[in-house]
């Protein structure tokens, strides 16, 4: 058995839907309370099932590392199909964890696919009248969108309580959701730590609510009440396992949508195993497909950020306003994420 102080150590040893979206720049009257040591949180699987034996073990040994408490969702272990549990468990799971008075914040164990097919279900006005952070990435995107429309409270882009909580990513988490802090984000040096080099596409600097997530589940939301107004945001999207032609044709769609038009920035993080080994002659590579789509918005804009299916993710706010440099390819929050 793996104590808290060996968990610390190996993390790098750094402590119902009918509401209106809310406004991008509207006031949020309550944030989520910042987590402490000692808090219990929940461990909740909103999307697909947990199919690897280790899954909720590694799970609960990160957040017991973090000095926090897990409380597992009661259908947590629930398969169907490649569901954790019914649509309906899901939900359920995650408003006890918001009912729960004890339950300081919510961790997705894991993402997969899921997490839309429970927005319809959530009590709305529960979520907004109890913030509690939301922390978890890839299909997670689902409720960082649906929180940022319904509730308006900040909520956190970060590894999956059974992901890889390498130093960087406890890091991240730790300044963001411990401290309440406005950290700079990005850059150079961090660069330099992932062995990931960055691209600026257009300079410059832009303000705005950060918002964004895994680019697959944010196109599958378009056209649906579930997504924030984007006038005036920074936008920061990831991907994983997607060829080239796809991310071009999601991008596309975000353009035809009008969302692209709005922004002020862009930042695409890490799209993950989505080049061809092989480059077909005839085909295009990433880099061309971002520039296409990107450079001609006139905004800053960059890509290569440590954001997504990587190692040493960053923990990023989703929600608040923050300061893009596409020049020094950095994000610097202009408010903390929680109360």
């Amino acid at each position: 058995m793996i104590d808290r102080r060996q968990a610390l150590g190996s993390m790098g040893g750094a402590l119902l839907a009918t509401a209106l979206p809310v406004p991008v720049g509207a006031a949020v009257a309550r944030k989520a309370p910042r987590l402490r040591v000692g808090d219990t949180v929940g461990l909740v699987a909103p999307a697909s099932a947990l199919t690897l034996p280790w899954e909720l073990d590694r799970a609960q040994h990160w957040i017991r590392g973090m000095g926090l408490v897990p409380k597992l969702g009661q259908h947590v272990r629930e398969q169907n199909g490649y569901l954790a549990g019914t649509d309906a468990q899901r939900a359920e799971d995650y408003m006890a964890m918001v009912a729960d008075p004890d339950v300081r914040g919510i961790f997705a164990v894991r993402g997969g696919w899921g997490g839309a097919r429970i927005l319809p279900l959530l009590d709305w006005d529960a979520i907004r009248a109890n913030p509690k952070l939301l922390i978890g990435y890839s299909d997670t995107t689902a409720l960082h969108l649906a929180i940022a429309a319904r509730a308006g409270f900040p909520t956190i882009h970060g590894p999956n309580a059974a992901s890889r909580w390498e130093r960087e990513s406890w890091e991240s988490l730790w300044r963001l959701a411990f401290a309440a802090d406005t950290p700079v984000l990005g850059g150079a040096d961090a660069e330099q730590a992932s062995g990931r080099a960055g691209r600026t596409i257009a300079g410059g600097t832009a303000r705005g609510r950060l918002l964004g997530g895994n680019l697959t589940i944010f196109s599958t939301l378009m056209g649906t009440p579930w997504l924030p107004s984007f006038d005036g945001a920074v936008l920061f999207l990831e991907d994983v396992n997607e060829d080239v032609y796809r991310v071009d044709r999601m991008l596309q769609q975000l353009r035809l949508a009008g969302v692209l038009g709005k922004l002020s920035g862009i930042v695409f993080g890490q799209c993950t195993r989505c080049e061809p080994e092989t480059q077909d002659q005839s085909g295009f590579a990433l880099d061309d497909i971002l520039d296409h789509h990107l450079a001609a918005l006139g905004i800053p804009a960059f890509t290569g950020a440590n954001i997504g299916h990587v190692t040493n993710q960053l923990a990023m706010p989703h929600g608040v306003e923050v300061e893009l440099d596409a020049d020094a390819r950095t994000l610097r929050l202009l408010e903390p994420v929680v109360a």
